[in-house]
Protein backbone atom coordinates (compact mmCIF):
# COMPACT_ATOMS: atom_id res chain seq x y z
CA UNK A 1 0.00 0.00 0.00
CA UNK A 2 2.94 2.27 0.73
CA UNK A 3 4.70 1.64 -2.55
CA UNK A 4 1.55 2.63 -4.34
CA UNK A 5 1.98 6.31 -2.80
CA UNK A 6 5.34 6.83 -3.47
CA UNK A 7 5.44 8.62 -6.55
CA UNK A 8 2.36 10.91 -5.08
CA UNK A 9 4.68 11.70 -1.71
CA UNK A 10 7.80 12.49 -3.78
CA UNK A 11 6.15 14.88 -5.93
CA UNK A 12 4.30 16.35 -2.90
CA UNK A 13 7.89 16.59 -1.62
CA UNK A 14 9.58 17.63 -4.59
CA UNK A 15 6.92 20.69 -5.35
CA UNK A 16 7.27 21.74 -1.18
CA UNK A 17 10.96 21.69 -0.51
CA UNK A 18 12.17 22.38 -4.73
CA UNK A 19 9.29 23.79 -6.52
CA UNK A 20 8.81 27.73 -7.03
CA UNK A 21 8.01 29.83 -4.38
CA UNK A 22 8.75 32.94 -1.77
CA UNK A 23 11.20 31.04 0.39
CA UNK A 24 14.08 29.85 -0.82
CA UNK A 25 14.01 25.95 -1.40
CA UNK A 26 17.02 25.93 0.82
CA UNK A 27 15.47 27.04 3.48
CA UNK A 28 12.29 24.88 2.97
CA UNK A 29 14.54 21.99 2.57
CA UNK A 30 16.32 22.58 5.78
CA UNK A 31 13.29 23.53 7.87
CA UNK A 32 11.82 19.97 6.69
CA UNK A 33 15.03 18.39 7.60
CA UNK A 34 14.40 20.10 11.30
CA UNK A 35 17.88 22.61 10.84
CA UNK A 36 15.84 25.96 10.34
CA UNK A 37 18.22 29.22 10.89
CA UNK A 38 17.73 30.51 14.30
CA UNK A 39 14.87 32.91 14.33
CA UNK A 40 12.64 30.21 12.91
CA UNK A 41 14.13 27.24 15.43
CA UNK A 42 11.08 27.83 17.93
CA UNK A 43 8.58 27.56 15.53
CA UNK A 44 9.79 24.33 13.40
CA UNK A 45 10.06 22.67 16.57
CA UNK A 46 6.60 23.01 17.59
CA UNK A 47 5.29 22.44 14.49
CA UNK A 48 7.68 19.01 14.91
CA UNK A 49 6.27 18.24 17.55
CA UNK A 50 3.46 19.68 19.19
CA UNK A 51 1.62 21.04 16.03
CA UNK A 52 -1.80 21.51 17.78
CA UNK A 53 0.41 24.22 20.08
CA UNK A 54 1.37 27.07 16.84
CA UNK A 55 -0.78 29.67 18.11
CA UNK A 56 -1.12 33.27 16.18
CA UNK A 57 1.32 34.94 18.56
CA UNK A 58 4.16 31.88 16.91
CA UNK A 59 3.43 33.47 13.97
CA UNK A 60 2.96 37.22 14.81
CA UNK A 61 6.01 36.84 16.31
CA UNK A 62 7.78 36.35 12.82
CA UNK A 63 5.76 38.66 10.62
CA UNK A 64 8.68 41.19 10.79
CA UNK A 65 11.26 38.85 9.14
CA UNK A 66 8.09 36.79 6.75
CA UNK A 67 5.31 37.83 4.81
CA UNK A 68 2.06 35.77 5.53
CA UNK A 69 3.28 33.77 1.87
CA UNK A 70 6.76 32.80 2.99
CA UNK A 71 5.29 31.54 6.90
CA UNK A 72 2.87 29.69 4.88
CA UNK A 73 5.49 27.35 3.85
CA UNK A 74 7.82 27.47 6.06
CA UNK A 75 5.10 25.69 8.42
CA UNK A 76 3.98 23.51 5.23
CA UNK A 77 8.09 22.71 4.89
CA UNK A 78 7.94 21.38 8.51
CA UNK A 79 4.60 19.41 8.35
CA UNK A 80 6.04 17.51 5.44
CA UNK A 81 9.34 16.82 6.95
CA UNK A 82 8.12 15.93 10.39
CA UNK A 83 5.69 13.62 8.26
CA UNK A 84 8.34 12.22 6.14
CA UNK A 85 10.29 10.95 9.18
CA UNK A 86 7.05 9.68 11.30
CA UNK A 87 6.33 7.38 8.35
CA UNK A 88 10.34 6.31 8.21
CA UNK A 89 10.37 5.30 11.33
CA UNK A 90 6.95 3.73 10.64
CA UNK A 91 8.28 1.61 8.19
CA UNK A 92 11.11 1.27 9.82
CA UNK A 93 9.55 -0.67 12.92
CA UNK A 94 7.12 -2.67 10.21
CA UNK A 95 10.42 -3.94 8.97
CA UNK A 96 11.84 -4.94 12.50
CA UNK A 97 8.45 -6.76 13.47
Amino acid sequence: MIERFRRLREATQAAVLRGPGRTPPALRQAVAAGQPPPELGPLVATIRQHAHRVTDEDLAALAGRFDHDELFEIVVAAAVGAADERLRAGLAALEEA
